[in-house]
C-alpha cells in the first residue's frame, strides 16, 4: 500500500481516537496528559516490536503522530505560566515528559518481551 495512505489512514484514526478520549476525560489537561503517555508507550512498543514497514508507518506515524498531542501540552504549560500559575506549569511540563519517557521505555520492553 502506498505510504502516503497508511500514514493517513492511521493519522484519521488516531485524530478521531484523540477526539474521543479529549470528550470522555474532558477535564483540566487530564486527556492531553493520558494520550501522551498511552501514545508514548504505544510507540515504544512499536519500535522495537517486529513490525512491518507499513504497519510502523499507519501505527508510529499517522496513529501516534495524530493521537498525541505536544502542541496542546506546549500550549497548556504556557497558559498556566501566563495565568501566574509557573509552579504548576513547571511541574506540568517535567512530570509530563518524565511519564511520558517511562512510557516510551514501558513499551519498549513490552514490545520486546512480545
Amino acid at each position: 500500500m502506498n505510504p502516503l495512505l497508511l500514514v493517513g489512514f492511521g493519522g484519521m484514526a488516531g485524530a478521531l481516537s484523540r477526539h474521543l478520549v479529549g470528550t470522555r476525560l474532558e477535564r483540566n489537561r487530564a486527556d492531553t496528559l493520558v494520550v501522551n503517555v498511552c501514545g508514548s508507550v504505544l510507540l515504544g512498543a512499536l519500535v522495537v516490536a517486529p513490525i512491518s514497514d507499513s504497519v510502523a508507518l499507519a501505527f508510529g506515524a499517522g496513529f501516534c503522530g495524530a493521537f498525541t498531542t505536544f502542541s496542546s501540552f506546549a500550549f497548556e504549560t504556557v497558559r498556566l505560566a501566563e495565568l501566574g500559575h509557573e509552579r504548576e506549569a513547571a511541574l506540568y511540563a517535567g512530570g509530563t515528559l518524565a511519564v511520558a519517557l517511562a512510557g516510551v521505555a514501558v513499551g519498549g520492553f513490552v514490545g520486546a518481551v512480545l
